[in-house]
């Protein structure tokens, strides 16, 4: 448990899932306390410990918590798990990839506009790129139209208005607001929301676990909530490089997940045979398209 000099107990806990994350933890963890800027407890999920983690190292260092998992459960199943080691007296979870550093007053930032409608369920930061442009962490649900569209057009035609409609266009604006689904690459729950929806669904291994999410939190009534004046610089993904075309077969899987659960009438089904299809089809082809670079 990670705290500052005074007596005041946390209500705010930090997960974060590791996996062979040794060279961006370090900063991730040294930018909390100023973010937060009360009393916290971290816990760090390790999916793959072992294999020379420095994780057991840099949570005793930070005050933090390790949690080594026997398997890899993925990004929302070791996020469930750390969350089932909170202490029940914590009202706030920040989810977060290792590969983030937030800044200054971040969280508390978050905590704030949170704290201001108890319909609100989840709040997001805008999380800048390294070349310090701002990247789409909010966005809409993808409808049958937006992800079809999205999908077909979005690496060969940029500026397509599915894309647009998809990526909502907050990141863009600058302005707080309503917005489907927040990116899991950082995050604030509230976490009698989270609980109230039984936190992640699991069965997604990586990816569309956060579209998920936010699709459950605004079906049990809660607000997700675009907040700019956070900021969080996300360097990038760090644990898939190399497995680049795995992963792409995983982020196809996820969405036909998430869009057959959606659409999961049963006269619906012609409309989910052609979305496997469809997504099947386009996996097959950006996987050929990684392995050969």
């Amino acid at each position: 448990m990670t705290t500052d000099a005074t007596d005041q107990p946390p209500r705010v806990g930090v997960i974060t899932v590791v996996y062979r994350s040794n060279h961006v933890l370090p900063g991730f963890l040294r930018s909390l306390p100023d973010a937060i800027g009360e009393p916290f407890a971290t816990i760090i999920a390790d999916n793959r410990p072992g294999d020379g983690s420095h994780a057991p190292a840099l949570a005793e260092e930070h005050g933090a918590t390790y949690l080594p998992l026997p398997e890899n459960l993925g990004y929302g199943g070791a996020v469930n798990a750390a969350a089932a080691e909170l202490t029940p007296d914590l009202s706030w979870i920040v989810i977060s990839n290792p590969d983030v550093v937030f800044r200054l007053g971040s969280i508390a930032r978050l905590i704030a506009t949170a704290e201001a409608d108890p319909g609100i369920g989840a709040v997001g930061p805008a999380v800048e790129n390294l070349d310090g442009t701002i990247y789409p962490s909010a966005r809409a649900i993808p409808s049958l139209r937006t992800g079809i569209g999205h999908a077909l057009f979005a690496y060969i035609w940029k500026s397509n208005p599915w894309t647009a409609a998809y990526r909502d266009g907050a990141a863009v604006s600058g302005e707080r607001r309503d917005v489907g689904w927040l990116s899991g690459s950082c995050f604030l729950v509230r976490r009698a929301a989270f609980e109230a929806i039984g936190g992640f669904d699991d069965g997604y291994f990586m990816y569309f676990e956060d579209v998920d999410l936010g699709h459950r939190l605004s079906r049990a009534g809660y607000r997700n909530v675009y907040e700019p004046d956070a900021r969080a610089l996300h360097t990038g993904a760090h644990s898939t490089g190399a497995e680049s075309a795995r992963m792409t077969r995983a982020h196809h899987d996820s969405a036909k997940r998430f869009l057959h659960r959606k659409y999961r009438a049963w006269y619906l089904w012609p409309v989910r045979a052609v979305l496997s299809i469809g997504l099947s089809v386009r996996a097959a082809i950006m996987a050929r398209a990684v392995g050969r670079r």
